[in-house]
Formats: structure tokens, C-alpha cells, sequence
């Protein structure tokens, strides 16, 4: 059944039809659950959550996850975002979810973790996402930089700071450590917004240096003055660092 209708502006004829078929404005998302479902995903984070619900109804947690994982790719940006997706029967479908969790069920899982809970799941995770990389016969280049992001609401550690974007504004200010060949985040402080750009980058290296299997991984360490151990010089070899 279809229907032919004429549009406002331009008088263009427009046909509409009707389907039972199950359908979704997020077909693209099909290509990076594809490259979980390769790489083991369901598998890892089903053995590292920490969280285990033992009621018959509950959704398992790690599809809870799943489900927040997806809706920021998506471009979720609150919880409340996530509930864009539970009627999409389709990319249910594709993810292998009988049940898509309401926005309150992913808050809820997130609020059960701890500190030590935090550590204890994404220690391994990122263990088994630095084992997937390649190595490299050069090494790779780290990438120390910080950058800010502006916030709304009230949330722990915004402050007003440095926001060239919000001035004024209150704000995060985190610092991270990119592998430039790989355009992956080995490390990552999510950082006070009136922390100054450099401020713990010591600490800050040492620790993203530990994440590495070997230190002949890395060929050097690029950063510029806000962020560099030693700010008379924006590259520096990584045969100059030492962690004592």
C-alpha cells in the first residue's frame, strides 16, 4: 500500500509506502557491531563485569553495557538519549538483544560499580586492547596532549578553568595519551577544570608507559609545553625517560 502525496514547498511528488518489515535510521551501526563481534567483545566483557544480577527478568548486565556502548556511538550524550533506541526492532535484531534497557537500568548498573570495581573490569579490557595491536619494527610515536570539555549541570570535578570555547563555563580537563600510528588512547585523567594543562603529567606518563608490554614500543614522545615533562623541547626519545 503506498500513497502519493505533494509537498509543501516545491510542489515535488512524494510516494509513501507501508511495511511490516522491521526497519532503522542506524543501518551504519551494523559495521562497528560487526567489528565486536570479530574482535571477541561479548565474550571480554562478559568475563570481566564485575556486576551479576540473579533475578530471572533481569537483563544481563553486559548487554545492559552493550546497549550504553551503542547509544553513545549513536551520539547519546545523556541517559535519557538511550531510550531513542528501544524501539528500534531492527537493531535489535542486529545485536542480538531481546530486550533493549531503559535509560534507568543503564544508571542503575553504573551506580552499583565502586572505585575498586572500576579498576578491576577495564584493567583487563585494556590489557586485551593493547594486545590487539600490531607491533611496530619503528615503534609508535605517544602523543601526550589535554583538552577541554565544557559541562552542564552538576557533576563531580567541573570547575571553571581554562575553556576557550565557554569562558566562564564550567569544565573538565582531561589529559590523554594517544599511539599517533594506531589513533589509540592508551591513557586517559579525566581531570578538575581548573587543573593547568601540564599539572600530574609525570605521574600521568609513567602510568601510560606501564599499559605498554615493552618500552621498544614507543620511538618517542611528542607534547607540546603545556603537557610535556620537559617543556624546554616538544619531542624528546623515549631512551631519555627513566621511572626512578
Amino acid at each position: 500500500m503506498h500513497r502519493e502525496i505533494t509537498t509543501v514547498w516545491g510542489e515535488k511528488k512524494v510516494i509513501l509506502r507501508e511495511t511490516p518489515r522491521a526497519v532503522t535510521p542506524f543501518g551504519g551501526l551494523s559495521v562497528f557491531i560487526a567489528f565486536l563481534q570479530r574482535i571477541g567483545f561479548s565474550r571480554q566483557v562478559s568475563e570481566h563485569l564485575p556486576v551479576h544480577l540473579k533475578s530471572p527478568n533481569a537483563i544481563d548486565p553486559a548487554q545492559t553495557y552493550t546497549a550504553f556502548l551503542i547509544s553513545v556511538v549513536a551520539g547519546a550524550r545523556r541517559f535519557a538519549h538511550t531510550s531513542l533506541l528501544r524501539a528500534d526492532q531492527a537493531l535489535h535484531a542486529v545485536l542480538g538483544m531481546k530486550r533493549f534497557p531503559t535509560d534507568g537500568t543503564i544508571r542503575n548498573l553504573f551506580k552499583r560499580f565502586t572505585q575498586g570495581m572500576v579498576v578491576g573490569m577495564y584493567e583487563p579490557l585494556w590489557a586485551w586492547q593493547v594486545g590487539r595491536l600490531p607491533p611496530r619494527t619503528q615503534g609508535y610515536s605517544l602523543d601526550l596532549d589535554s583538552t577541554v570539555f565544557e559541562r552542564y549541570g552538576k557533576q563531580e570535578g567541573v570547575k571553571r578553568g581554562y575553556n576557550p570555547r565557554k569562558p566562564g563555563r564550567g569544565s573538565h580537563h582531561p589529559l590523554l595519551a594517544v599511539l599517533g600510528e594506531a589513533y589509540f588512547i592508551l591513557h586517559g585523567w579525566l581531570r578538575s577544570g581548573n587543573t593547568t594543562a601540564g599539572r600530574g603529567v609525570v605521574e600521568f606518563l609513567k602510568e601510560a608507559l606501564v599499559k605498554l608490554p615493552r618500552l621498544e614500543w614507543i620511538r618517542v614522545v611528542r607534547a607540546d609545553s603545556g603537557s610535556s615533562p620537559r617543556t624546554c623541547c616538544n619531542t624528546w626519545r623515549i631512551s631519555s625517560y627513566t621511572t626512578s
